[in-house]
């Protein structure tokens, strides 16, 4: 039994392995590719920033947008109920920059993320042919915007994401990202976006750049008022309407400090954990039985089993940490932090679990010190 499972196993970690390396090929990394150098008119873009209790990285973060090489530009940062130093942050900065235009909100109306709401609001406000969302912690290179609005120019498109370097205090952190990114890549399939005729789609809270008249086209946030995953749904709407999207790395041009702990990762993963599986405890367990099956399995396998299943199991594990090194290339990750792949894809199951069960228990999510029915959640579906 275990052979002809081994077989199995090695026939799909190497399809797996294989869509992976020659989709991530077909992603451009957006800082190689070359600008024309014939002059262009540049559309006005109205960069839009949620910040709720954002004092830690806000600065740094808004610092780096005020001072983008970018000629039409206006930044508006939607301060969202913050309970910390986040409102004086802002009014030192205003101070200092009298174009930034910052939205107080004190109240979150019925029906509403927070977050949802803070970027609908930032829209409402604002006056660019462009919109640029991105999140409080996002650093970025002075030329990230305008070589993102090149891109969308020259390839005609309507949406553009943008992948960030994400950096991580610890081994085991930085490990889990690079293994998040390659459950995420195996998900939504970003290289297949651009594709007209395929579902796939793609939307990223660091970095989504969108044309304002295909933003109202699609219902902006009011369509997605209720879904935790809110950058991706953004990407699905789009796709939806029949729009043009593409998705590029942002490699050398934004990165986050994404979370500062295993604790603020395990929290911060809460919100979406399910909801990325539509609220259906189906997907879960078929993703679990998948990670625990093709992806954890055969680095326990390798000791349990002898001859040609072992022999099997170590190209399925060759084959993996091979896709770990690769996908860790692509985003500056240590690649020799491979052999925490399979710890880091049984966290992975285990924060899906975690957040299965606090949705049950608690009766939905809490987010950002608010809580959300889970009958409003599941009723958002797109």
């Amino acid at each position: 039994m275990l052979f002809y499972w081994s077989i199995a196993t090695v026939i799909c970690v190497a399809l797996f392995a294989l869509q992976l390396a020659s989709g991530a090929r077909g992603i451009a990394i957006l800082k190689d590719v070359q600008l024309p150098q014939s002059p262009r008119t540049w559309p006005t873009v109205s960069i839009i920033v949620p910040a709720r209790n954002e004092e830690r990285d806000l600065a740094e973060a808004l610092s780096s947008l005020l001072n983008q090489d970018y000629p039409a530009l206006e930044v508006i940062v939607v301060n969202d109920r913050s309970t910390d130093r986040t409102g004086e942050i802002l009014a030192d900065f205003a101070n200092r920059y009298p174009d930034l235009q910052v939205v107080h909100v004190t109240e979150l109306p019925e029906g509403w993320l927070g977050k949802n709401h803070a970027l609908y609001r930032g829209a409402q406000q604002a006056k660019g042919q462009l919109l640029l969302l991105t999140d409080a912690d996002i650093v970025m290179h002075c030329s990230a915007v305008r070589r993102g609005v090149a891109y969308l120019q020259d390839h005609q498109i309507d949406h553009l994401a943008m992948t960030p370097v994400v950096q991580m205090p610890t081994p085991l952190l930085e490990a889990f990202v690079v293994t998040f990114m390659i459950f995420f890549s195996a998900y939504v399939r970003p290289w297949k976006v651009r594709d007209p005729n395929s579902k796939a789609h793609v939307g990223i809270g660091a970095f989504n750049l969108i044309r304002a008249a295909t933003y109202h086209r699609i219902g902006t946030h009011e369509a997605i008022r209720m879904r935790p995953d809110d950058d991706l749904k953004l990407g699905k709407l789009v796709k939806l309407h029949g729009h043009r999207q593409d998705v590029v790395q942002g490699r050398g041009l934004i990165q986050v400090r994404w979370y500062h702990s295993f604790g603020e990762l395990v929290e911060g993963l809460m919100k979406n954990a399910y909801s990325g599986a539509d609220y259906r405890l189906s997907l879960v367990v078929l993703a679990t039985l998948v990670t625990l099956g093709f992806l954890a399995w055969p680095f326990a396998a390798i000791f349990f089993t002898t001859g040609p299943a072992q022999l099997l199991y170590a190209a399925a594990v060759a084959m993996l940490l091979l896709t770990y090194a690769d996908a860790a290339r692509s985003i500056d990750a240590r690649w020799w932090l491979a052999p925490l792949f399979p710890i880091c894809a049984l966290l992975f199951v285990y924060i899906q679990w975690r957040a299965v069960y606090l949705t049950y228990r608690t009766g939905g999510i809490t987010w950002r010190g608010t809580h959300y029915p889970l009958a409003e959640l599941r009723a958002n579906k797109l």
